[in-house]
């Protein structure tokens, strides 16, 4: 169980029998009145966000949540993205949905952590940072400069972000995938 004392930005919450995440809080002591903590949950099932208000000490439960390591194998045509377990070797499925945007910077490979809640896949913590390979892009001036600008790039994973006018098709580079947003070309 957590109390309202434990509450911070990232931490995942059984309240009403589903999992939330709080994206937000701010502890309240109003001039009349008991102090409450407003909070903004995200849905981990459904991604749906509200704000609710908790008494200050109320308690929450904890969600039955678990971390799985697993490896992306490949995606069917169904838009089922199938992965495996490096410890079971079990080769369960995510769809589309469940995966949200994080499915931009799916690649063979690349190995995530998939939250399981009482044991039904709901979501996927991809690594901070990915080298991916840019497969379109205008191509680059001579004199090109990392302050001179951005254009659009497609990148191995079919996700587009903006790089520097410098970057050209083939070339290696690293991206934030909370906000999917170039940092550096890779060697």
């Amino acid at each position: 169980m957590y109390s309202t004392s434990d509450f911070r930005k990232g931490l995942r919450i059984e309240w009403e029998g589903k999992p939330y995440e709080i994206v937000d809080f701010l502890h309240v002591k109003p001039g009349k009145g008991g102090a409450f903590v407003r909070t903004k949950l995200r849905n981990m099932l459904t991604g749906g966000v509200v704000d609710q208000n908790f008494r200050s000490g109320e308690r929450v439960g904890r969600p039955d949540l678990q971390e799985r390591e697993m490896q992306f194998l490949y995606k069917d045509e169904e838009n089922n993205y199938h992965m495996m377990d490096n410890e079971t070797y079990e080769q369960p499925f995510l769809t589309a949905g469940q995966l949200g945007e994080t499915r931009d910077f799916f690649h063979d490979g690349i190995v995530v952590k998939v939250l399981y809640y009482k044991d039904q896949p709901i979501g996927v913590d991809l690594p901070t940072f990915v080298a991916l390979t840019v497969t379109d892009t205008e191509p680059g001036l001579r004199g090109d400069t990392a302050s001179g600008g951005s254009k659009p790039a497609v990148l191995e994973s079919g996700a587009s972000i903006q790089v520097p006018l410098f970057i050209n098709v083939g070339d290696k580079v690293k991206v934030d995938t909370r906000s999917h947003t170039y940092i550096e070309r890779v060697k």
